[in-house]
């Protein structure tokens, strides 16, 4: 396991949900964190929330529209090297197959699969450099078991594993090191925030969700 005490630790979609749990006990392990979402009020909150707020830098970045060289690069510059990169920003989608743009595929695709890659490729050269990184893709059970209502999502998330294993295999003598992670259901908006087949937002909430609809009421 990577020690996180002293590490420098890029976390995106880390304005809620899972990145925000993951940037809070990173905080609390002694990790210097750079944090990335587009909402950055919300990003606010969560340094607020942090152990140590002093070791906590923002980088508001949208995944639709970035460079990842510069973000990369501005990223380094906040405590230097990134030691472990989390991405972990996504979106789902609850729509049938029938029912979907192309429009939404290519979103999904864009935003669960390329902007990661893009990001990882960005960093990789100095992880190489040194001899030494981490970095750890934010999947879904959806990304092993394709699912009804899913089919960009699981496609996405699906060629985001491939893409990973591909990469440890390639890298591991350098030093760097890949990890998927497959969650199942956890109390975040992944669905309200979900795409429709046309693009709007699902905005239901589902399952064990509504308990974290409930606790959002409180920030």
């Amino acid at each position: 396991m990577t020690a996180l005490h002293d590490a420098t630790i890029w976390i995106t979609g880390a304005s809620s949900g899972i990145g925000e749990a993951l940037a809070l006990d990173a905080g609390r392990r002694g990790a210097r964190l750079v944090l990335s979402a587009r909402r950055e009020a919300e990003l606010e909150r969560v340094r607020a929330a942090c152990a140590d707020p002093s070791k906590v830098a923002l980088l508001p970045l949208d995944l639709m529209d970035f460079d990842a060289a510069d973000a990369a690069a501005r990223a380094e510059r906040c405590f230097g090297p990134i030691d472990v990169l989390v991405n972990n920003a996504g979106k789902s989608q609850r729509s049938l197959l029938v029912d979907t743009s192309m429009d939404v595929y290519r979103q999904l695709m864009e935003l669960d699969y390329f902007a990661p890659v893009a990001l990882t490729r960005a960093l990789v050269p100095s992880m190489r450099a040194r001899k030494t990184g981490h970095v750890v893709m934010i999947s879904s059970i959806a990304g092993r078991i394709g699912a009804p209502l899913r089919t960009g999502y699981s496609a996405a998330k699906h060629a985001l594993a491939g893409f990973t294993e591909a990469a440890r295999a390639e890298l591991w003598r350098d030093g760097l090191r890949f990890t998927t992670v497959f969650p199942g259901y956890v109390q975040t908006g992944i669905s309200a925030n979900a795409l429709s087949g046309d693009g709007s937002l699902f905005g239901a909430w589902q399952g064990s969700e509504r308990n974290y609809q409930k606790q959002q009421v409180n920030y």
